[in-house]
């Protein structure tokens, strides 16, 4: 379990990030077609997991546009936007936004924010998922996590996406 804040009150996750330099676990997200898809489905490529609460809140939608921006130049990569938005919301989200670099993924029919430990336990955001960064390379390794500290913040994009040019 960690501790996050929302506004400054204490609120607490459903465990621990995947650690880095293990394995990434194994997910099945549904994709805005309705399909599961899994980390196989991303095999031989670096995977950008941005974790994100719901697209229909500003920070959120800022961390999409901003990843979107940042993944049209990455070589071999995907980002993953994940969230427990239904597909249908993604897509619309992401038909309206623009975005064509980001893969839209919900937690819907899965036990994804258990396994990845972002699932928020209390507070009225309970059952929403952290705001968290995870990349993981193209051996699925984990190369990078960070779980944002105030859940209106946004990710330290910067930090994150130097692990893909290493």
């Amino acid at each position: 379990m960690a501790t996050i804040t929302f506004q400054g009150n204490a609120l607490h996750t459903s465990g621990k990030l995947p650690a880095v330099g293990g394995k990434a676990p194994d997910f099945k997200l549904v994709d805005s077609k309705l399909q599961e898809v899994s980390l196989a489905s991303y095999a031989g490529k670096k995977k950008v997991l941005n974790i994100v609460p719901s697209l229909d809140t500003p920070v959120c939608a800022a961390s999409a546009r901003k990843f979107n921006e940042k993944a049209a130049g990455l070589e071999n990569a995907v980002v993953l936007m994940i969230s427990v938005d239904l597909p249908f919301a993604q897509s619309h989200f992401c038909t309206a936004e623009g975005l064509k670099a980001v893969i839209p993924l919900s937690t819907f029919r899965s036990s994804f924010a258990e396994d990845y430990g972002v699932k928020i336990t209390d507070s009225i955001l309970a059952g929403l998922t952290a705001r968290a960064v995870v990349i993981i390379d193209e051996n699925d390794n984990v190369v990078y996590t960070e779980l944002v500290g105030e859940v209106t913040e946004e990710p330290d994009y910067d930090s994150a996406l130097a692990v893909l040019s290493v």
